[in-house]
């Protein structure tokens, strides 16, 4: 018997990383290699070659469940979406549509996305709706627009890496949560270029580096300041650049002069040298770059860390030309799109903003309503989460376990609670599954057709090479079916590629324009870049009309305007602000929101393991996964583990202002003495997010999960 493979992409990280499915003639599936895809060149860590077991209906939810006093008991699907609209037809009436909230995930499709903020705006009418990318990128998201006048992960693919001079990677340990981006920094070594890691532990990643500074968690932004200091000190500022692509660097540079070497010595405990060798490898060759990840962004001051590196790009002239610039390492694998097309509080599809009367009108067009009844702004995630029991009486969730993600996990998990009802619509039975009054199973990766796009804004086609388990359905069904039980016939198609066509118009004139890319073209080509807007045609059709057979394939569009090709890099030209020029934003050290003291003497800072993703409501399900990484841990370093009498394997507990986690001891001088870090995949009691403090960045709204003060204790 012949089976064939269909190409399609991993359901993990922000790479996407390209792979073959082949289903096996006595059943299951195959995960291959798929070299033609030039992200991972047919590499898969082991999340992505094991991908394919959690499509096994003994790992997965296969019915949907409702609540039979504390149990959850199978049910039929009519049954179940009936108790979830009857559910939020009450709380709507009784408390006003705000008191139903949505959360999203950054897992979920573009077409899901979109669908999912249609539907809470136009079928519920609440502001209410928020998702998990915002503790993902949102402080980068917010430095880049403020500076750029434009968010986009990468503005450069990561090809371009290799071929630059220097990188400085700040908070990302790519050897274990990107394993096949990798290889593109050590091309870069290989052609003479350098890497510096920023990294309060001496990561895998950091291993790997040419220079790693460590400083102390929450200190990244004195120690940006500090490499602008000297960047000026020096004299190695670009003149030409700033005066004629940039705006307010009169201010950003007597900020950045107030933060003296020794200063940020004291501050961050990287040394004077350090500081002058990073900036004499950053400066010297013609380009360079500076990626940042979760480890400045997760902060109380993220949007000020970041753009304090951008500052340090535009200052120098790395910004906006050839192999040169600053970019974010986006983590979920829909973070970039989860966003762009209508999830997030403040923001509508195309990456426009829900306060923008002219953006409202558009969109209020394409879904047939007026402007004035869709909702405003409404609480981000974390604070939504937050008002979940009070203000916020029902909530629905789809592609998220918050109970093990987010912030000051344990509070969360009673909102979570006190809710009037929840319903879930999930992949597996999750911690946040378990506390539903219903739960939903739909359909993965593998068993549906839609797209993603990846950290380089690059937009990808997943194709559906598999049935889905019988009782399986997908999210678009669930909400075209609650939709029309609410009162809303048309307008929620279970087609992803009928979503995707609305999408394109939505998105059209959007700083996110998706108005020029098809199926088809997708299909054929290794994604496209946004934005690729869609020339008008002749007849005077809207951009995102697919105008038959040749829309896309040969260059040109049947009455011959040529297709947009895409752009795989931002900014060469002009930048995306009004003037096309890019904004230095002066920014000044602060403390994190929590500082060590006499009871909690230490700073706890949290990541990720190679071999587990996320709350690990897919991964923990897997054999091989689970005997890589099988639970949490508490990075000491030996001094403070002789201080402690703590030895390797000893039951610790970390304790915050928050909670407590109990987990082994794992002795390494890979991290500060200062410091202790913890993995944050696990539920339970080493649950590390019970102890991680939820001070909010005044602009991103990101939870400060990478710093606050902690004890350990030995058991």
């Amino acid at each position: 018997m012949e089976t064939t493979s269909t190409p399609t992409h991993c359901p993990y990280c922000a790479l996407q990383c390209g792979m073959n499915i082949t289903p096996l003639p006595r059943g299951g599936v195959e995960v291959t290699e798929r070299p033609d895809f030039p992200v991972n060149r047919g590499a898969l860590c082991g999340k992505g070659r094991t991908a394919a077991q959690v499509l096994s209906p003994a790992l997965r939810l296969t019915a949907p469940l409702v609540r039979e006093g504390d149990r959850l008991v199978p049910a039929s699907w009519e049954e179940a979406l009936d108790r979830i609209a009857g559910a939020l037809s009450a709380v709507r009436a009784c408390h006003g549509a705000d008191a139903v909230g949505v959360f999203g995930g950054g897992g979920l499709t573009n077409e899901k996305a979109y669908a999912l903020g249609k539907f809470a705006r136009v079928v519920l009418g609440t502001s209410q709706i928020d998702y998990n990318g915002r503790f993902c990128m949102s402080s980068a998201a917010a430095a880049g627009t403020r500076a750029f006048g434009l968010d986009r992960g990468l503005p450069f693919p990561l090809a371009d890496i290799p071929r630059t001079g220097c990188v400085i990677l700040v908070g990302s340990n790519l050897a274990e949560t990107m394993p096949p981006s990798l290889r593109f920094f050590s091309e870069l070594r290989e052609n003479g270029g350098t890497l510096i890691v920023v990294d309060p532990r001496r990561t895998r990643t950091a291993e790997q580096a040419d220079l790693h500074l460590a400083p102390r968690p929450g200190t990244d932004l004195a120690l940006a300041l500090g490499l602008l200091h000297l960047v000026v000190a020096e004299g190695r500022t670009d003149e030409e650049f700033i005066r004629e692509r940039t705006a307010g660097w009169e201010e950003a540079r007597a900020a950045a002069m107030a933060h003296w070497p020794e200063y940020v010595e004291r501050i961050t405990g990287v040394s004077v040298p350090e500081l002058r060798e990073a900036v004499r490898m950053f400066c010297a060759p013609e380009s360079a770059m500076v990626l940042t990840a979760r480890g400045p962004e997760q902060q109380s001051k993220g949007t000020d860390t970041v753009g304090a590196w951008i500052n340090l790009c535009l200052a120098t002239g790395r910004a906006g030309r050839p192999l040169s610039g600053y970019g974010c390492l986006t983590g979920q694998g829909n973070g970039q799109g989860g966003r762009e097309h209508g999830q997030k509080a403040d923001q509508l599809p195309g990456y426009r903003k829900l306060d923008d009367p002219a953006a409202r009108r558009h969109v209020a067009e394409v879904w047939g309503v007026d402007p004035d009844a869709l909702p405003g702004p409404g609480r981000s995630a974390y604070e939504l989460l937050d008002a979940l029991g009070t203000d916020v009486r029902a909530l629905l969730l789809m592609g998220s376990n918050p109970v093990v993600s987010a912030p000051r996990a344990a509070h969360v998990e009673q909102r979570l609670r006190s809710l009037d009802f929840l319903a879930v619509a999930d992949v597996v039975l999750s911690e946040t599954a378990e506390l539903a009054d219903v739960v939903l199973p739909v359909t993965q990766w593998a068993e549906e057709t839609g797209t993603t796009t990846s950290l380089e804004g690059r937009v990808l086609l997943r194709r559906r090479a598999v049935a889905a388990p019988p009782g399986v359905r997908s999210d678009l069904h669930v909400l075209h079916e609650l939709a029309a039980r609410l009162g809303v016939e048309k307008g929620f198609p279970t087609d992803p590629e009928e979503v995707f066509g609305e999408l394109r118009r939505a998105s059209a004139g959007g700083p996110a324009d998706y108005s020029g890319i098809t199926y088809r073209r997708l299909a054929e080509e290794n994604g496209v870049f946004w934005p690729c807007p869609e020339p008008p045609a002749a007849d005077g059709s809207p951009a995102g009309t697919d105008r038959g057979p040749s829309a896309d394939g040969g260059g040109a569009t049947a009455s011959g305007t040529a297709v947009h090709p895409g752009t795989p890099r931002l900014f060469l030209d002009r930048f995306a602000t009004e003037d096309g020029r890019a904004r230095f934003v002066a920014v000044a050290h602060r403390a994190a929101a929590e500082e060590p003291d006499a009871e909690y003497p230490l700073l706890l800072t949290t990541g990720r393991v190679v071999a587990q993703y996320q709350s690990g409501a897919q991964t923990r399900r897997v054999a091989e996964l689970n005997a890589a990484a099988p639970g949490p841990f508490v990075e000491l370093h030996p001094r403070l583990a002789a201080r402690l009498g703590a030895a390797e394997g000893d039951p610790v507990a970390v304790v915050s202002r928050r909670g407590r986690a109990v987990a082994p001891a794992r002795i390494t001088a890979a991290i500060r003495p200062d410091t202790v870090f913890m993995p944050f995949h696990w539920p339970g009691e080493g649950r590390a997010n019970t102890l991680t403090n939820p001070a909010l960045d005044p602009v991103s709204r990101m939870p400060e999960f990478k710093t606050c003060a902690v004890r350990v204790e030995v058991l």
